[in-house]
């Protein structure tokens, strides 16, 4: 029977001139692409999570085949999003731009959690959307690091922490010890939506436990609306950034080649995932790039980013 669904996803030029692509395949394929990259996820691994073969979600992906709802589903699935955050169409007409996509693909998440009675507040805050923000004092004593694996985040997120005096805590450390198992475990046994029940619990416990503290988060973190949501509200937020050339660098002396081991296109898939994921990383309070830096002088350009922030005096 999957075979008879996959081989209904005709080449576009079955239902087209020869050589066009349908504006709307193009789109989808790219929004599936970016979902993907966002959640660090291999072409097999969501084929596999979606149970479609990978030569039908490189079709997909492409935009070169005639896309069926029901394979869809299981591929919104697999993501762990709502169908219609696939669907949404990543045009100037929708979008305008990558940052206003990710943000409406966002949006479209977090409505899809609410129950009724919370859509009215939502239009509420709609309305009141060009409002001042609210003061970030209640937030300064919790800072957290967000950016991609490599970027230094545990090193610097360690060296603050200690001068301080403050805890220092990883935050897959945290999952790990409210799943009762290691990432890997969680991932094999459980799967990706059960990994971000996790991620969400322990993060509220953390933030229970710690009034102040320093926090290094999983890169993947910000594709999942709810916890990155949670985290904005209650941390003062700084994306540690790098190049994709010294990301891979530090990965590889780490001996660490997660998500993308055995995989020839690492390379390719760093950039995709920095691409996804960069309008997400820039809803942060504040940035440093630690590119060609060294880690003295990558946290003196961190102290100064939190000297900065009203409220906060950094203690050196």
């Amino acid at each position: 029977m999957r075979r008879l669904i996959e081989s209904a996803a005709l080449p576009a030029e079955a239902e087209g001139r020869p050589g066009e692509r349908d504006p709307f395949l193009t789109q989808l394929g790219e929004r599936i692409r970016l979902l993907r990259a966002a959640r660090g996820m291999s072409r097999k691994d969501l084929a596999r999570g979606a149970g479609v073969s990978e030569r039908y979600l490189a079709n997909l992906e492409t935009g070169t085949g005639n896309a069926s709802v029901l394979l869809l589903r299981q591929v919104a699935a697999a993501l762990d999003v709502p169908l219609p955050v696939v669907l949404a169409e990543a045009d100037q007409r929708v979008a305008g731009s990558t940052g206003r996509s990710a943000d409406f693909a966002q949006l479209l998440q977090w409505l899809a959690q609410l129950p009724p009675a919370d859509l009215a507040k939502v239009r509420e805050a709609c309305q009141q959307a060009l409002a001042p923000a609210a003061p970030l004092d209640s937030r300064h004593g919790r800072i957290a690091l967000i950016g991609l694996r490599g970027a230094g985040k545990s090193t610097l997120g360690r060296a603050l922490a200690e001068e301080q005096g403050v805890p220092f805590v990883e935050l897959n450390t945290a999952i790990e010890r409210e799943a009762g198992a290691t990432l890997s475990e969680i991932h094999s046994l459980y799967g990706q939506a059960a990994y971000r029940r996790y991620e969400l619990r322990a993060l509220e416990r953390v933030l229970r436990e710690h009034d102040r503290l320093v926090l290094a988060t999983p890169g993947s973190l910000v594709s999942e609306p709810a916890t990155f949501n949670l985290l904005l509200a209650h941390c003062y937020t700084v994306w540690v950034r790098t190049t994709p050339e010294e990301h891979m660098a530090r990965v590889v002396a780490q001996g660490d080649m997660r998500p993308m081991q055995g995989n020839s296109e690492a390379m390719s898939d760093l950039r995709r995932i920095l691409q996804a994921r960069s309008p997400l990383y820039a809803r942060a309070d504040a940035v440093i790039d630690t590119s060609g830096q060294s880690i003295d002088s990558s946290l003196q350009e961190l102290r100064e980013r939190l000297a900065g922030a009203t409220g906060y005096a950094v203690r050196g």
